[in-house]
């Protein structure tokens, strides 16, 4: 039996150490490849550079193995290698480790989730998967993590997914043993506690930074944001159609 082929990206950059857990586990589960950012994407959401020349070089992970680094974005990583720059056929598209959660409307500015819808709009498998960030700093078992997303991971190359449906996964901020296990869960609320800030250069022109506390989210049973604050890892099914069907009658009766 042919060897499965997974590629592996993600949004904090080539040499996160995250996105090395990843790689490591999905070498249990058969040939890897790696196409990430140079640099930190997070929250950049769905980029399609079309405006500016995208570069493509080696680079080496810290355990000396192979990869490669663009300058473009998450979702660009995806698309390059589907359109050549990974010349095999690629059975299954993982993004992550992401340091943070990616819950509720988190999926529309995540460069970790976009980079599996990206996936999903070229034919193949994608899985996000997002770590829940320490509520104090500790630091993160990435390689925990790693497992989880193994063996889910797993479970897709054996079952397979439609072809408009992603994988994404949040997995509580704990040690394995204390993980109480897996629910599928629906899109969640978030609640961004965002604040503008306001500084002066030397020259008097104000300029900006956009800053808060940590974001939070409303308790709605079954939701990716419960579950995630229970102590389970949550997977939600989601899949690009937007459409607000249940909104189409009424908009028909305005008769525009």
């Amino acid at each position: 039996m042919k060897k499965k082929h997974i590629l592996v990206t993600n949004d904090d950059g080539v040499h996160a150490p995250s996105l090395l857990a990843l790689v490591k586990a999905m070498r249990m589960l058969g040939k890897v490849t790696v196409l990430a950012p140079d640099r930190n994407w997070s929250a950049a959401g769905h980029v399609k550079s079309m405006n500016r020349p995208l570069f493509v070089r080696e680079v080496s992970l810290a355990d000396g193995s192979p990869a490669l680094a663009t300058d473009g974005a998450p979702s660009d990583c995806v698309a390059l290698a589907k359109m050549g720059i990974v010349p095999e056929s690629i059975d299954l598209v993982v993004s992550g480790i992401n340091p943070n959660a990616n819950l509720g409307d988190d999926v529309t500015y995540s460069g970790t989730v976009t980079a599996a819808m990206e996936a999903v709009i070229n034919g193949m498998m994608g899985v996000a998967f997002s770590m829940d960030s320490a509520p104090h700093g500790e630091l993160p078992d990435f390689d925990m993590a790693a497992a989880h997303a193994q063996a889910i991971a797993a479970r897709v190359l054996a079952e397979g997914l439609p072809g408009d449906i992603l994988l994404n996964v949040n997995i509580p901020f704990q040690p394995s043993i204390a993980v109480k296990g897996i629910k599928v869960t629906y899109q969640g609320k978030r609640v961004y506690k965002d604040e503008l800030i306001c500084y002066q250069d030397p020259h008097g022109n104000p300029f900006y930074w956009i800053g808060g506390e940590r974001p939070g989210g409303v308790h709605q049973e079954g939701s990716d944001y419960s579950v995630l604050d229970e102590g389970y890892i949550s997977i939600t099914p989601l899949h690009l159609d937007l459409t607000a069907r249940h909104f189409m009658n009424t908009l028909k009766g305005w008769n525009l």
